[in-house]
């Protein structure tokens, strides 16, 4: 994760509150996490690779959370694949009513980078940058309540946040 979206996760949640169960999408620790960012109870993290800090392999449009999450981020995920929205909605559906999706992406601009080490894109590997009318949009039809969604330009990033009703 780079320092950006590193830094608008920290501002968003870095209020003190503690998140009693906390869903994680895309969890796998290529180039740094969130879970230090976040006090948090309990944690779960779903991604299509094992690795660090992944507790369940596969695809989190078929997969579900223990428990209904307080909390669910979305960090860097939504580039890598063909199905945005369909994430999106999935990442909502882990969430118990009240509670809060965190998503970071890239956005307009960003160089395209590998889902799997962050290096070049591999050969039959989806990428696509999301700009922030696309999050919005994706946002509202999966039910939330939009807090924010914001454009970084100058780090090529889109971020959002909304509650779920």
């Amino acid at each position: 994760m780079h320092p950006a979206a590193r830094a608008y996760v920290a501002r968003t949640l870095g209020d003190g509150t503690v998140w009693p169960r906390v869903a994680e999408v895309g969890g796998r620790n290529i180039n740094g996490g969130v879970r230090d960012l976040v006090p948090h109870g309990r944690w779960w993290s779903v991604d299509l690779e094992a690795g660090p800090d992944v507790d369940a392999v596969g695809d989190c449009r078929v997969l579900r959370p223990p428990w209904p999450a307080d909390l669910v981020v979305c960090c860097e995920v939504l580039e890598h694949t063909p199905d945005p929205k369909g994430v999106l909605l999935s990442a909502t559906g882990y969430l118990a009513a009240g509670g809060r999706l965190l998503v970071t992406c890239a956005g307009p601009g960003r160089a395209p980078h590998s889902g799997h080490d962050g290096m070049a894109v591999r050969e039959g590997e989806h990428y696509g940058n999301i700009s922030d009318d696309e999050l919005r949009r994706w946002m509202v039809d999966a039910g939330l309540v939009l807090v924010q969604v914001e454009d970084n330009p100058a780090d090529c990033d889109t971020y959002g946040t909304g509650v779920k009703r």
